[in-house]
């Protein structure tokens, strides 16, 4: 037996399969091109009145650069870190099928290295603070946050954009949903319609409930569109709170107010949003949807 010719046949199998090896290395270490949204942005806002640094996901329309006299409504969109790209996904969708007009979308969201979004947004969501969360030192914050979008990021967009400033959306989910219905009771006329998906209602014990009571004893009209969600496999005790307040709700008879409340069936917490966005989306644009 040739030996020697066995030997240099082994080695030549090792080297070739240590280069399919290494070209899989290779391969995988070589930088390739990143999936960008197209026609979007962000922009890093100056330190609010607040103290906070807030940046923003910005999407324009297909059409904004081709129709430089058109202004375009906006969605402000809570949690823009992780919602802007649903958003997005949902858009061309609901453009296509001509159930919306142009939009754009402006994601609310923190600047800075590696931000803790989980306690920025407790801070700056919640309209009160929760005397037992753990998690939750420093809550309470939403009006100081309400009054930045109103006075710092508002102008902005509208400065920097071609923004239809007589319609604004402001949407969110869970904390951010409870954001949006805070806003729409604390600065009625700010937006023209909500999105509140899966709102945390139980919030502190669900002091919320206690506020809207308070504002119908004083305000017989709320000019608004509001779209509310539940989920019916989240938990329990938000479940619970969010029906309660749809049944608060629907009981009032508020001039100028247009409400809908949709349960996602099969979906938990998370799940919920894809359904309530593009859902949410129709129903808030709905009056201009006959305009284009």
């Amino acid at each position: 037996m040739n030996y020697p010719k066995m030997v240099l046949m082994a080695a030549g199998l090792l080297l070739g399969a240590a280069g399919v090896v290494g070209g899989a290395e290779a391969e995988r270490a070589a930088v390739f091109p990143q999936h960008v949204i197209g026609n979007s942005q962000i922009r890093v806002l100056p330190t609010a009145a607040n103290g906070r640094d807030y940046q923003l996901y910005v999407a324009l329309p297909y059409g904004y650069a081709a129709n430089p006299e058109k202004r375009y409504p906006v969605l402000y969109l809570c949690d823009g870190y992780w919602d802007f790209t649903l958003l997005c996904g949902l858009y061309g969708n609901l453009i296509y099928d001509k159930v919306v007009p142009e939009f754009i979308i402006v994601g609310l969201g923190y600047a800075g290295e590696k931000p803790d979004y989980d306690s920025l947004r407790r801070y700056d969501y919640t309209p009160v603070a929760h005397p037992e969360d753990k998690r939750a030192a420093g809550s309470g914050h939403a009006g100081e946050f309400l009054s930045v979008i109103e006075k710092e990021i508002i102008p902005f967009v509208e400065r920097e954009y071609r923004a239809d400033a007589s319609y604004r959306v402001l949407a969110g989910s869970s904390l951010g949903g409870l954001f949006t219905l805070n806003a729409m009771l604390e600065r009625p006329g700010l937006f023209q319609a909500y999105i509140a998906a899966s709102p945390a209602c139980e919030w502190a014990g669900g002091a919320f409930f206690e506020k809207e009571a308070a504002f119908a004893k004083t305000n017989k009209g709320l000019k608004a569109r509001l779209f509310m969600t539940a989920a019916t496999e989240e938990w329990p005790e938000l479940l619970a709170a969010a029906k309660r307040f749809d049944r608060q709700l629907a009981a009032r008879t508020y001039a100028g107010f247009t409400y809908q409340f949709r349960l996602i069936d099969g979906e938990r917490h998370g799940g919920t949003k894809p359904e309530s966005y593009n859902r949410g989306v129709r129903f808030a644009f709905g009056p201009l949807r006959a305009k284009e």
